[in-house]
């Protein structure tokens, strides 16, 4: 394919992602509404989960069709760098300064600390175990998968130990459940579509350019990904929930990293990662996430001027893979 068809491509896509993540978002809402969930529960599951979707069908329509898992690594690591930095600025600035409060920081951002922690000691495990001989590579079969996926069984008996601890509000809302939930589906429906989209204009653009496949997972398909955390995160802090804004972003990259990259494995039976490539990015996450919890923890609110500051750091990581990908600095390795 031509370049203009893969941006054309890349566009539709987008659109229909958008489009579905509206759909996403108001049927979320309706239904944590109807079910009596608090806020921070709404935003970390709920909405973290369906809006999470996106980097869960990259990696098993990569794996399933298009026999790569390294797009659907660089597309979780990148949408995760995406969320903790751009998401929450763009929050910011449409609603300054944007109110964190006490389980955003000292629950959620914390486990999604510890959820990076598990994901690069289950790389490491593969590369100990690795009896295929390749130097640099972590193999991760359907055994070390288990590893992330029991820590979010973890989280997820967290977050249901508040759900009983919350009294909900009472409320006379009236909702129609088949309704919401049929929406919720049709939603999820256009999101894979337009991914598979989004993973077709990865791939092409990869062959044009002659570069690798983790780097487009990592900057186009992961933005695209993103969008519907994007879309719900300023919503909600638009409206005043800024939980519901943060623990949406923290709770989706704590899904993608313990469950979207493992449900790929666990498809395939087996897996190569390149270790060499994968540890620097999960250190410039880690990097990522410090700085966002060092700036929601400093008077538990970010403000415009911390935005500024976070959307910086984004430019500096998309200058940094740009600049490998065109051969100008050499820090990655088989870039």
């Amino acid at each position: 394919m031509s370049v203009v068809t893969l941006l054309g491509l890349t566009i539709v896509s987008t659109a229909v992602v958008w489009k579905g993540s509206e759909l996403l978002d108001g049927a979320s809402q309706k239904l944590a509404l109807y079910y009596g969930l608090p806020a921070v529960v709404q935003g970390a599951v709920i909405v973290a989960i369906g809006s999470s979707f996106p980097e869960l069908a990259s990696v098993v329509l990569g794996v399933l069709l298009h026999d790569t898992f390294d797009l659907g690594v660089g597309t979780i690591v990148g949408s995760a760098i995406f969320n903790i930095l751009v998401i929450p600025a763009v929050s910011a600035m449409g609603r300054s300064p944007l109110e964190v409060n006490r389980a955003v920081v000292y629950k959620e951002a914390q486990f999604y600390m510890l959820s990076i922690a598990v994901l690069l000691l289950t790389f490491s495990f593969g590369v100990i175990y690795n009896t295929t001989g390749a130097i640099g590579t972590s193999v991760i079969g359907r055994p070390l998968a288990l590893i992330p996926l029991g820590i979010y069984g973890l989280y997820l008996f967290i977050q249901y130990q508040d759900i009983t601890d919350y009294e909900p509000p009472i409320s006379e809302a009236s909702v129609d459940v088949r309704r919401e939930w049929l929406r919720l589906a049709v939603a999820l429906v256009l999101i894979v579509a337009a991914v598979e989209g989004l993973i077709r204009a990865a791939l092409g653009f990869g062959d044009l350019l002659d570069s690798p496949e983790f780097i487009w997972g990592l900057i186009v398909v992961a933005a695209g990904t993103s969008l519907p955390d994007a879309i719900m995160s300023v919503r909600a802090a638009n409206r005043g929930a800024g939980e519901v804004s943060l623990s949406n972003v923290l709770g989706s990259n704590t899904f993608d990293l313990l469950v979207a990259l493992p449900i790929g494995v666990l498809l395939v039976g087996s897996t190569t990662v390149d270790y060499a490539l994968a540890v620097p990015m999960m250190g410039a996450l880690t990097l990522a996430t410090i700085v966002l919890f060092t700036i929601m923890r400093t008077k538990l609110r970010i403000t415009s001027r911390e935005a500024r500051l976070l959307l910086g750091c984004y430019g500096l990581f998309v200058g940094w893979v740009a600049a490998e990908t065109i051969g100008y600095i050499d820090t990655l390795p088989g870039v």
